[in-house]
This record gives C-alpha cells, structure tokens and sequence, in this order.
C-alpha cells in the first residue's frame, strides 16, 4: 500500500463517512518523499509520561476503545525521563501541495548564539579528551540559534519556505505551552527515520557524518565521494548504525542492511546512511516497544548510551527539549512511524530557537564540528530570511 493509499485508509475508517471535515486545519504534519500524515486539533490527549511508560501508557489508551481517528501523534522529548506530548486528533486530513512561497529578511530580526561559537569549540575539545580517557567513544553535541523578530513567527510561511528542500522530510507538531497564551511549537525538515512499524515490517534508517554540498556540480560530487572515504565519519556512522542493528535484533527473525553505506543527501547536506529492515518475530509487537528501545541512538547521544547521556547536558550547557526527540504517530493497531526532530526550530510567538549537532568522535576537530553545525543551520536560517553565512561572532 502506497503512503497516500494509507492515509486515505486510515482516514476513510476513522472519520465519518470516510469525509475530511470542512474547515480543518493540520495541527499535526509530517511531510516528506516517504511519509505524509496531516491530522486536525486534538480531540483528547495522551495521559504524559516518561518514554518507558510509552507502549503500556498507549496500549490503554486505544483499548479504552474513544470514538475519533485510532491515532497518537505528536512529539517525544530527547530526555528519556522527561514526559512526552501526544495527542488523539480529531480528524486525519488531505493536504493538498501548497505553493512555496518567497520571504524577504525581516528587519530587526536579532540573532544570538548559545552556546557561543567559542563555547562550542570548547566543548568539543573536552569531549575529545574525555573520548581519550575511554569516558565514551561517541558524543553528539549541540548548539543552538535563538532568533527574536519584532513580530511573532508565522509557522504557515516557515512550513512553505522549507518545502523547497524535497529531500527532507517536514514537519510541524504542537509542544506544551510554557507562556499562558503563547503557541509553542516544533517545526523543521528532518532527513532521519527513526523507526518504521508496519504488520511484520520494521524499518530505520540512521544516519551519521555528514558534509556540506557545494552548488557546483563537480564540487558537489566530489564532496560527497569523500564523505564516503572518510575515516572519522565512516567510524562515526558505523557507531550508529550498530547500535540500532544490535538493538533491533532481538525483536526481529531477519534484520539487515541491504544496500551498506550509502550516501543520503538534503538540499544542502550529504550524509552517510544505512537503509536497515528486518521482519519481526513477533508482528503484534506495537512501533511504541521499538520507540522505546532505540530512543535516543547514537546519531543524536553517543556511546555508550548512558556515559554519553549523563555528559550532555554539563557540556552543551542548555536542555534540549523536543530536539532530537522524535516525532511521529502511533496506530491502534501496533503500527507506527517516528522521525528524529532534527534541523528544527521551536517557535513561541517572536522567538525561535533553531539546533544543530555534530557527532565526536577520536580524531573530532572543534573547527570543523562549528563549521558542521554552521551548514546544518542553513535551510532553518534561509526559512527566516536570514543571510545563512552570517557570522556570529565567539
């Protein structure tokens, strides 16, 4: 079954009449060349709670049998512990292609760095000692951009502007309001699967090291070959990709990698990915288990996961929130589908907070992990109207 054919199936059994109700606007959407699922306001929510308490919290909530769509969408945080935000829709929608739309910079926009450039680098270099020491051997690090325009952000346009990039995948997921009467929200243009569940089928797709593209063809091709010869980033990646293999296999009779190493590209990075598919064991076993196992791998923590983990938040300095949580859906049915939240902005009235991260490793240079970071800020940047070779200063 085709993505769409999906999407109209679930929509056709949970809605009356099979009909989009009149007047609905997407609350919820994921957007991109796999997936696309547009659902209305919430109906009612999902009771929040840690990631652990996620399938026995979801499990309950579809056997409590609640008329409306048989669906939970929404957002987990990177924080294991910390409480989800999911949420019944009340409706699943058609969305039509919207029209991208051009936006001149905003006048006033201010822009500031935190950490800054500097304490980035810092930072990076410590984690390279501490990878020396035998600490861990992976850490993903962070930094981000927080942007303050003189009127409030419009989710609508920044949603049209990152559909120029047909690479990635989009999406916009309400959060938890943290100011009585401020919309919080969570949009961005992943290129990460986290896992896919449908019947006996499971599906991920990790990707780690990356680099920039060039809008020369040559240069393009070339950067992307050596991406591909790359010592660091192929140890990097391999650290990844591992780990969900490891993680998977007890769950799965098959597991495997197909296609290898391959490179995966956005509109303006190339990444190395592994395409990693297996056939479960067990086809009742729910998408929530398998988000509960894999959560957070070591594209966005490192290795190992808890030494990595507990060495984050002393190191970028700022909790992360929802990025490089997942956000995706859950079916009554056990099936489900969940992106990483990656190259993304939180948006609250005038402020936007955009993120991007680097994976260290031995070898990691703080210059080059900044200048990472910098390009994987672009297409968020570009999405604002801002100049993205901006320099900010350390």
């Amino acid at each position: 079954m085709t993505v769409t054919a999906r999407t109209a199936a679930i929509r056709d059994a949970t809605s009356p009449a099979g009909a989009t109700p009149a007047g609905d606007t997407a609350d919820f959407l994921i957007s991109g060349p796999r997936h696309t699922m547009a659902l209305g306001p919430a109906r009612r929510h999902l009771p929040p709670g840690p990631l652990v308490s996620l399938p026995a919290r979801s499990e309950a909530f579809f056997a409590a049998g609640h008329d409306g769509p048989k669906l939970l969408a929404g957002a987990l945080p990177y924080d294991r512990e910390a409480t989800d935000c999911l949420f019944q829709p009340g409706s699943v929608l058609d969305m039509p292609a919207a029209p991208v739309a051009m936006v001149a910079p905003q006048a006033g926009m201010r822009i500031r760095a935190e950490p800054s450039p500097r304490q980035y680098r810092e930072a990076v270099a410590a984690a390279v000692r501490r990878i020396s020491e035998g600490e861990f051997s992976k850490i993903v690090l962070s930094r981000s951009l927080v942007l303050t325009s003189e009127r409030p952000h419009d989710p609508g346009l920044l949603l049209q502007m990152l559909r120029q990039d047909g690479l990635a995948t989009l999406f916009s997921v309400p959060l938890p309001p943290r100011q009585a009467g401020v919309p919080h929200r969570l949009i961005g243009a992943t290129p990460e699967l986290l896992v896919e569940k449908r019947g006996g089928l499971v599906a991920s797709h990790p990707l780690a090291g990356s680099a920039r593209r060039a809008a020369d063809p040559a240069r393009d091709r070339a950067a992307g070959e050596a991406l591909l010869r790359s010592d660091k980033d192929l140890r990097e990646h391999a650290m990844a990709a591992e780990m969900v293999l490891d993680t998977l296999a007890p769950f799965c009779a098959r597991l495997a990698a197909p296609e290898g190493v391959t490179l995966s590209a956005t509109a303006r990075m190339w990444h190395l990915g592994t395409r990693i598919e297996g056939v479960l064991r067990d086809a009742s076993t729910p998408c929530a288990t398998l988000l509960a196992a894999l959560h957070p791998t070591p594209a966005v923590c490192g290795l190992p996961r808890d030494a990595a983990d507990a060495a984050i938040p002393g190191l970028e300095g700022y909790a992360r929130g929802f990025y490089a949580g997942a956000v995706g859906w859950l079916e009554a049915g056990g099936d489900g589908c969940w992106y990483l939240a990656l190259r993304c902005a939180g948006i609250e009235g005038n402020e936007a907070r955009l993120y991007a991260g680097a994976g260290i490793v031995r070898g990691s240079d703080p210059q080059a992990e900044e200048a990472e970071t910098h390009a994987k800020f672009l297409a968020m940047l570009a999405a604002f109207g801002q100049d993205g070779e901006i320099i900010i200063g350390d």
